[in-house]
């Protein structure tokens, strides 16, 4: 297992995001979620956001992503949505007949961390520490 690092730390931070489009509209295609995976990646490189994996349902993307220790989420996120909400609606203008109003998001999100280790593996280790 290979550690990321930065000047002062070490570490290995994998996420989970699911992006649900705004009334669960069934608009993705293979054509949009490769644009939209561009935009994912070029945005991300700002806030040292690395794609792992990416994929795609008719409403909605899931992504896996590693970042760093001071990486704010919330800003990247909102950052992101709206750009490619914006540039999703210019380039497929065909969305617009099914989301009719600005937004192509829905307004939530689900952000989940991921690790190596289950929760209650972690939880023994520190509670055995010491002993």
């Amino acid at each position: 297992m290979e550690l990321d690092n930065n000047n002062h730390s070490v570490f290995l931070l994998y996420y989970h995001l699911v992006l649900v489009v705004k009334y669960r509209r069934k608009v993705f295609s293979d054509k949009m979620s490769d644009f939209a995976k561009d935009i994912f990646v070029r945005i991300g490189s700002f806030y040292n956001i690395t794609l792992e994996e990416w994929n795609h349902d008719k409403d909605h993307i899931h992504i896996m992503f590693r970042a760093q220790p001071n990486t704010e989420f919330s800003k990247f996120i909102n950052a992101y949505k709206s750009a490619s909400s914006r540039l999703i609606k210019k380039s497929f203008p065909t969305v617009r007949q099914k989301l009719w109003k600005e937004m192509f998001w829905s307004r939530s999100f689900c952000l989940l961390t991921t690790g190596g280790a289950p929760i209650e593996t972690i939880r023994k280790y520190i509670e055995n520490q010491g002993r």
